[in-house]
């Protein structure tokens, strides 16, 4: 079955929860019409054999006035993938705050009918998620490498470059790595009988000399190794917070990069503050709680999480302390 039917059939199958998509078959017909209008225009080039004709074509072999050069298909994909990403997020985050909630949040959640669903259920819709990111990723994949065909260019590839830098590829999503982190622990919890699912055999925390990655081989064409370690105090990732841009951080440690007190968190940072890695600023008001990849980690790791836990509970007493006496002080006019 071709790609192009396959996902259709897959977002009519999920059209009752209104999910968004790539316009696959209409980004081909555009791509068709661009393919004919070529043709025809190398015709008239041969017989022709003008030097002003040959002048006109373009580096990537595409005629002057075509839609797709024009502005019509990557402003188009852009925009789907923006709905699709957006959307993506906004599911898993309803998901995983429904999973994490504890307490009065709880209560305030079943007064919402937010928890009327039983926990089956959940774990269902997290995964219908993570499979909604793996096919609209395939989908992109395939329309640009279709476009890359049809001109001849590169343009494609660097269109994917330009939005892997503007962190739009459901891939790069934190959620998606949260949602994965979610069902290995669900896999992995004891006394609860989780029916394991083929999406997930290839997900888990691998070790490389000690340093710790979640490699996750969700399908054929699609691969994930996401980094563990903390590039600020270069040891496995604590209370880890993933920043705008993708890079992950220990939470005490982004605090640090951004110039904030862990009473203030992130939020309170300047737009100035930049990545430590990437140098990008505004990446820290956005920036995301991996809450279930830090339970997954406290079970990879246990002797060294709570040797970690021991030294950032004291060295969080004190920071307390200093901020509040600081506070009490500026209060008091001392």
């Amino acid at each position: 079955m071709k790609f192009c039917k396959k996902y259709e059939e897959y977002m009519q199958a999920h059209d009752q929860k209104k999910l968004p998509g790539v316009g696959f078959k209409n980004l081909k017909k555009i791509l068709k019409r661009c393919r004919s209008d070529m043709s025809s225009s190398q015709k008239l080039l041969v017989v022709d054999d003008s030097d002003d004709n040959n002048n006109n074509k373009s580096p990537g072999g595409c005629i002057h006035h075509c839609p797709v050069c024009d502005g019509t298909f990557f402003p188009s994909l852009t925009k789907e993938m923006s709905m699709v990403v957006g959307r993506f997020n906004e599911c898993a985050q309803k998901v995983l705050d429904v999973h994490l909630a504890s307490g009065f949040r709880k209560y305030f959640l079943w007064c919402n009918n937010k928890l009327q669903r039983n926990h089956g259920a959940l774990i269902q819709e997290g995964k219908d998620l993570v499979g909604y990111a793996i096919i609209n990723a395939i989908a992109m994949r395939k329309i640009l490498k279709k476009y890359d065909k049809v001109h001849d260019s590169k343009q494609g590839q660097a269109f994917r470059s330009q939005v892997q830098s503007m962190h739009m590829e459901i891939l790069q999503s934190p959620w998606l790595y949260e949602l994965i982190a979610f069902h290995i622990n669900l896999r992995e919890r004891k006394g609860i009988m989780v029916k394991d699912s083929e999406l997930f055999e290839g997900c888990g925390i691998i070790f490389n000399d000690g340093k710790p990655s979640l490699s996750c081989e969700l399908s054929h064409a699609v691969k994930l190794e996401i980094d563990l370690t903390c590039s600020i105090c270069l040891d496995t990732v604590f209370d880890p917070v993933c920043l705008t841009c993708g890079h992950i951080f220990c939470f005490m440690c982004a605090c640090k990069s951004a110039s904030v007190t862990i009473v203030d968190g992130l939020k309170a940072s300047q737009p100035t503050a930049k990545c430590p890695l990437c140098r990008e600023a505004r990446v820290y008001h956005g920036s995301l709680h991996l809450d279930e990849l830090n339970i997954l980690l406290s079970r990879s790791c246990p002797e060294y999480w709570e040797e970690r836990l021991q030294s950032e509970r004291a060295e969080r007493i004190r920071l307390t302390k200093e901020h509040w006496e600081a506070q009490s002080r500026a209060f008091l006019g001392i």
